[in-house]
């Protein structure tokens, strides 16, 4: 029998993670949110691993990438010294951890995918405190996964889906930028690869890349959101100066994911399949 923590299990991958699972009664997995378990307490940290457990899932993280930049303490808090103690209770008792990171540790100067061999350069503190999380658990561990992603959502949580279907219906008029290219990454895609890692027992361990295959803009993504929904609005192409935000965002951020597909036989879907099938999951046919 496999014993699952997954830790921040009330966000949005964790959220699609507990969904995976029940397709796994096999496996016993121990959903803790924020309220249960903070990994910045290290008190709190040391009462859950006294139960015995063979993998650790860690979602937990602060993500709000603006705010980031002005609760720096906060971010590092999160990202970096709570996912270093983390890494120091697996290494002590043994457990596998499967950490999820970001295409933000980039610094999107790159025109063609990032490999995980890559050189890192974070714009802002939120991508700079996921790579310090990322090197803590290299220092600290040998049994980990690092899976970086990119461009998240799913029906669980806040994410540009959601938030691009709500303001169709608040506005006429959508502007979005056509200058940040990527790989948007369905949650429940990402959820079937981490339980598959954990099913499988690898033993594969390293840092990869996982996210659905295609390079698009967010103003792509919004137009095809829009296009499989049925809704006709007005949808502007603007550019990033055209649309200040606190923390600079990778220009280009797309990650080859070949790795994973050879090392742990991930499937990886097409972004355009994947959002049909989350569509349909969220709102019906």
């Amino acid at each position: 029998m496999i014993r699952v923590l997954v830790t921040g299990a009330n966000g949005q991958l964790g959220s699609c993670i507990k969904q995976q699972s029940l397709e796994h009664p096999d496996i016993v997995f121990h959903f803790l949110g924020s309220n249960e378990l903070n990994i910045t307490d290290p008190e709190n940290l040391r009462t859950v691993f006294s139960k015995p457990f063979d993998y650790c899932i860690n979602c937990a993280a602060y993500t709000q990438v603006d705010n980031a930049e002005s609760n720096s303490r906060l971010a590092h808090s999160i990202n970096e010294n709570g996912v270093k103690e983390l890494a120091k209770l697996c290494h002590k008792h043994n457990v596998v951890l499967i950490h999820i990171s970001t295409d933000f540790v980039f610094d999107g100067k790159k025109r063609s995918a990032y490999t995980e061999t890559d050189h890192t350069n974070p714009l802002g503190v939120y991508g700079l405190s996921k790579l310090k999380g990322e090197q803590a658990i290299e220092r600290l561990m040998t049994q980990y996964f690092i899976l970086r992603t990119s461009w998240l959502y799913s029906e669980h949580g806040n994410n540009f889906v959601k938030t691009m279907l709500r303001l169709a219906k608040e506005r006429d008029s959508i502007s979005v930028v056509n200058d940040q290219f990527g790989s948007p990454t369905y949650a429940m895609d990402l959820a079937k690869t981490i339980v598959k890692l954990v099913s499988s027992k690898s033993d594969a361990y390293g840092l990869y890349h996982y996210s659905n295959h295609g390079q698009i803009s967010w103003f792509d993504f919004a137009s095809k959101v829009f296009e499989f929904k049925g809704i006709s609005i007005s949808l502007k192409p603007i550019k990033t100066a055209d649309f200040p935000t606190l923390a600079k965002r990778p220009k280009f951020s797309v990650l080859d994911t070949t790795k994973i597909q050879e090392n742990i036989k991930a499937e990886i879907n097409d972004w355009e399949e994947s959002l049909q099938l989350a569509l349909t999951n969220m709102y019906g046919s």
